[in-house]
């Protein structure tokens, strides 16, 4: 060690000697403080890095309260290095004693031979929150023997932390946390535990410790105050006499989840300020218990454990106790008493955990609480009214909970309180409307309830009122006009509020969010916010033109504009610059096609009376997402540029149009779309090939078009195909595939119907089609095909016209589970193959209408799911198999038309289905049919194993709508489907769906985040 640092001084000295020959001739009159050897050497320092503000860490920089900027570019040669930006000299010496770079945008690596290590008299170094490249750390940091505070944290830095940091006997303070990619062992900790003798400060979360055994801490100085050892993946037990450490205040384990904390017994002349357990295994109410004697102890942080005896009556010991998070941990029974003796507190989070009951009258004891957080909680009953004490209250969120009844009018008393949040909860009745109610509210938060009556006076007149966020609620009556100027956001959407917009919203000059939709509102609105960022006034009674002082409305800001489902008829112009999302669907617009700006990312002008072509101005859209033009009367074919736009479009729909000629090539390669549905056009000619480029597709809906081509095999290539339409075109051969490799793996809606194909039924296919196999999904992660969520909320999903049960469906949300195969109205022949009974997951099958022969396969009666089946019109022949009284769903059949003979199974589902299901097979006896089988063909018991009317899947909503084929268009009925799902409990994906209906959008956190889930932009 001791030839390592005279080789550094030898080559510093050489590095003067170089520096003071080439500036001899151009020596300054000025007198400078800072050395040249070391002006020099820090000069060197900064040659070797880049800097950039890429590099800056600015969120992280700002957190911790430094400035973030490039700090050396203030370092000048020829100027006193002394009174450069983060350099500190000794006032007599002139010597560079210390260096803070932190937050100063560097990035490159620090080598061995570094300059840095040519300041020997260097006291304090930090570099933090730079980028050093994931470089190890140079083993001669060893060499800065002078150091005491040492900051080298969030840099970077990668690989083993190295030993020489035990050589620094004088550190006081040494950070090494948060650069992620470092790990540490027990050599390296060894000896700065045993000699760091004065260190007080030791920082080392989120090094990876794992290979440790934590019994190195035992030696722990006595000096030492603070250890933060978070996020080390610290395993095995952890030596309880750190806990007794004479002088340590702080200590946090937090996200050890494999370590093993042995708490002693703490007593009163304990010195602990903050201890933090978090995500720590094994704490438990005995484990707390044995800290409840400290008289210290401030800042207590358990989230993330189990307490299955709740928490001890002695936790009322902590007298000094002001901040106890208990957050993500599990509780039986309700809020514990225990807590609400802590008279000192003022921070309580309880925030996604787990009770069974409610809040206690107690919790108005804590009289000194500021911030109550009880988020998503599991909590119910109703609130309590004693929360009014909280005088000093300044932060309340209930948000997530069962909370019933109505607001207690106590809660005005809290005079200090900025924050009241209790959306997603059963609160009904009206808002407490006391006009002298929350003088200091910044947001208020009690959207997603039951809430009625008129918005309170109060809300009109808050000075500090900022974020109002009331949606789906049921208030009614008119809005009144604003007083003050301070509002950024206010979302009214889903209520029954009528009458005029008031005029006051014109005044409003911070307005950021304006969301009226679906509700009664009328009128014009002017606004006076230059900075709007989101307007929706989608579901209310605007007609006419686009009022014109909807043009200036944020034209320079306005990033989210929903006026879908209103009556307006005309569009002159879209002049807003940076417009993302815009939704003019379900109006009476007419006229040419209004070009979008080209920000746009989402356009939806569907379901209007737009005529005239495509234009293909559309294209120059920079990089739209969805393009939905659907159910309008647009003519002409599909422009060509489109090929310009399918390396960023996830979503086109022309669906419903009158568009005609081929389907061009547009599809590049990187084609992104997932779903394309040109379905209900006139196109035709052969499908073009280049849809093999859109390797993400997952919905093909080309149904209903003049196409006129054989089955397009290479569409099996397309890997995450899952909806592929084809009914109802011209085309015609023979759908068997002409290769040995197999795709189709995820189709789960194979749709032929009405065409030409002749030939056997496609084997080679139904044998590849996996996810009808064995169908799995998550349903956590999305209910609806294409389910796309921005910040809002789902905004779009996939729809869908399928045969069912006969009737022609058009499903406006397509359930996940959903697979169906409909091959009818072709000329198929041949028997029905076995291999069909292998798809266990298949819901919906038909095969009518087609020139099939031989029996019913006795494999059908392995299809657990299948809920319709449709034989009829073919040449089958044979008895009606058995087997199918074991298909438990089964709750539409049609095997019409065919030349099946013998007796009809009885029993289960079949005593359900009517005589429709079997006309037209003279041969066919039993029930429902008046001929009765023979005394020798006894029929099947007829005992019905149906489940309850008035089962859990009886209360059914729907999401669809049902057309009647052949009784003209528009006929839309409901009833069909309802009588067999009320009769019958089923089908079982359609209770499923509708149970499932009612999507709950999550806040990601207290305050900003935890709102921004609920924002559209």
């Amino acid at each position: 060690m001791w030839s390592l640092q005279k080789a550094y001084q030898f080559l510093c000295l050489v590095l003067f000697l170089l520096i003071f020959q080439a500036n001899l001739s151009s020596s300054s009159s000025i007198t400078q403080l800072c050395s040249l050897d070391e002006a020099t050497a820090l000069i060197q320092f900064k040659r070797s890095f880049s800097t950039s503000e890429i590099y800056s860490s600015s969120e992280s920089c700002a957190a911790a309260g430094i400035k973030s900027y490039a700090k050396t570019d203030s370092w000048k040669e020829g100027t006193d290095c002394c009174a450069w930006d983060g350099v500190t000299c000794d006032n007599i010496t002139g010597q560079v004693i210390g260096l803070d770079l932190s937050c100063s945008w560097l990035y490159g690596t620090i080598p061995s031979n570094s300059s840095l290590f040519c300041l020997p008299h260097l006291q304090k170094l930090n570099l933090a929150f730079n980028h050093f490249h994931h470089s190890n750390m140079p083993p001669n940091f060893g060499l800065l023997a002078s150091l005491v505070y040492l900051n080298l944290s969030a840099a970077n830095f990668a690989g083993q932390v190295p030993s020489q940091f035990s050589h620094l006997s004088k550190l006081v303070s040494l950070d090494l946390s948060w650069n992620r990619y470092q790990s540490l062992d027990n050599h390296a900790l060894k000896g700065v535990v045993h000699n760091l003798a004065e260190v007080r400060q030791l920082f080392l979360d989120g090094i990876d410790m794992s290979s440790i055994n934590p019994k190195v801490l035992m030696n722990l100085s006595s000096s030492s105050r603070t250890l933060g050892l978070e996020s080390c993946d610290l395993q095995r037990n952890f030596p309880e006499n750190v806990f007794l450490l004479p002088n340590l205040k702080l200590l946090s384990l937090r996200y050890n989840e494999d370590l093993i904390p042995n708490l002693p017994m703490l007593n009163r002349s304990n010195h602990l300020l903050l201890l933090d357990l978090s995500l720590v295994s094994s704490l438990s109410t005995a484990s707390v218990a044995s800290i409840s004697n400290s008289q210290s102890l401030k800042y207590l942080y358990l989230s993330g454990a189990y307490f299955s005896e709740g928490l001890p009556n002695s936790m009322a010991n902590l007298s000094s106790l002001v901040d106890l998070d208990v957050s993500d941990s599990f509780f039986s029974g309700g809020l514990p008493d225990s807590i609400t003796n802590l008279l000192s507190l003022e921070d309580l989070d309880v925030s996604y955990s787990f009770f069974s009951g409610g809040l206690p009258d107690t919790i108005g004891n804590l009289i000194s609480l500021k911030y109550l957080d009880l988020y998503s909680a599991n909590l119910m009953g109703s609130i309590p009214r004693s929360l009014g004490n909280l005088w000093h209250l300044s932060y309340f969120d209930l948000s997530g909970n069962n909370f019933s009844g109505k607001i207690p009018s106590s809660l005005a008393n809290l005079t200090e309180l900025e924050f009241l949040q209790i959306p997603d909860n059963q609160l009904e009745g009206s808002i407490p409307d006391e006009i002298a109610a929350f003088p200091n509210l910044i947001s208020l938060d009690l959207s997603s309830n039951l809430l009625d009556g008129m918005l309170p006076s109060w809300l009109f007149v808050a000075s500090s009122l900022k974020y109002i966020y009331l949606s789906n609620n049921k208030f009614s009556g008119p809005m009144k006009e604003f007083q003050r100027k301070s509002l950024e956001v206010i979302e009214l959407w889903n209520n029954k509020l009528q009458g005029p917009i008031p005029f006051s919203i014109s005044q409003l000059v911070n307005l950021t969010t304006f969301y009226l939709s679906s509700n009664h509102l009328s009128g014009i609105v002017e606004f006076g916010s230059k900075s709007l960022q989101g307007l929706d006034l989608s579901n209310n009674k605007i007609s006419g033109k686009i009022p014109k002082w909807m043009w200036d409305v944020g034209k320079d800001s306005l990033i989210y504009l929903n006026l879908s489902h209103n009556s307006l008829t005309e569009v002159e112009q879209l002049p807003w610059n940076v417009i993302v999302f815009l939704d003019l669907s379900s109006n009476l617009i007419k006229g040419d096609l209004p070009i979008p700006p080209l920000t746009t990312y989402v356009f939806s002008i569907s379901n209007n009376k737009l005529s005239g072509k495509i234009s293909p101005l559309i294209c120059d859209v920079s990089s739209p997402g969805l393009l939905d033009l659907s159910h309008n009367n647009l003519k002409g074919s599909i422009p060509q540029c489109f090929e310009y736009l399918s390396g960023s479009l996830w979503m086109l729909n022309l669906q419903m149009d009158k568009l005609h000629g081929i389907i061009p090539p547009i599809f590049m390669d990187g084609c992104q779309l997932k779903n394309l549905n040109l379905n209900g056009n006139k196109l035709e000619g052969p499908l073009t090939r280049s849809i093999i480029n859109c390797e993400s597709l997952e919905v093909l809906d080309l149904g209903n078009n003049k196409i006129n081509d054989t089955f397009s095999h290479w569409l099996r290539r397309l890997p995450n195909l899952q909806v592929l339409v084809l009914r109802s075109n011209q085309l015609h051969g023979s759908v068997h595939s002409n290769g040995s490799i197999l795709f189709f793996s995820n189709i789960q809606i194979f749709d032929l119907w009405s065409n030409n194909f002749t030939g056997p039924l496609p084997v080679s296919y139904i044998e590849d089609f996996e996810a009808m196999i064995n169908l799995k999904k998550d349903l956590s992660v999305r209910s609806y095909m294409g389910d796309q969520e921005d910040r809002y909320g789902i905004f779009y999903s996939y729809s869908l016209q399928i045969v069912m049960k006969g009737l022609n469906v058009e499903m406006v949300k397509v359930n996940t589970m959903l697979t169906s195969i409909d091959l009818s109205n072709n000329n198929f022949e041949g028997e029905i193959p076995e291999v069909i009974g292998k798809l266990n997951s298949l819901i919906g099958l038909n095969l009518s209408h087609n020139n099939l022969n031989g029996s019913i396969p006795i494999s059908i009666g392995n299809l657990s799911s299948l809920e319709w089946l449709d034989l009829s019109s073919n040449k089958l022949t044979g008895m009606i198999p058995e087997r199918l009284l074991d298909v438990p769903w089964l709750s539409f059949l049609n095997l019409s038309d065919n030349q099946l003979v013998g007796c009809i199974p009885g029993g289960k589902q079949f005593n359900t289905f009517e005589n429709s299901s079997y006309e037209g097979n003279k041969g066919l006896r039993g029930f429902p049919l008046s001929k009765d089988c023979s005394k020798n063909e006894p029929p099947q018991s007829t005992q019905s194993n149906m489940p309850a009317e008035d089962g859990p899947k009886a209360n059914i909503a729907f999401g669809w709508k049902v057309v009647l084929t052949g009784y003209g268009c528009g006929l839309v009925f409901g009833l069909v489907v309802g009588y067999v799902v009320f009769k019958t409990g089923k089908p079982k994906w359609l209770v499923a769906l509708v149970e499932d209906g009612h999507h709950k959008r999550r806040k990601m956190s207290k305050i900003g985040n935890r709102r921004s889930g609920r924002r559209r932009i």
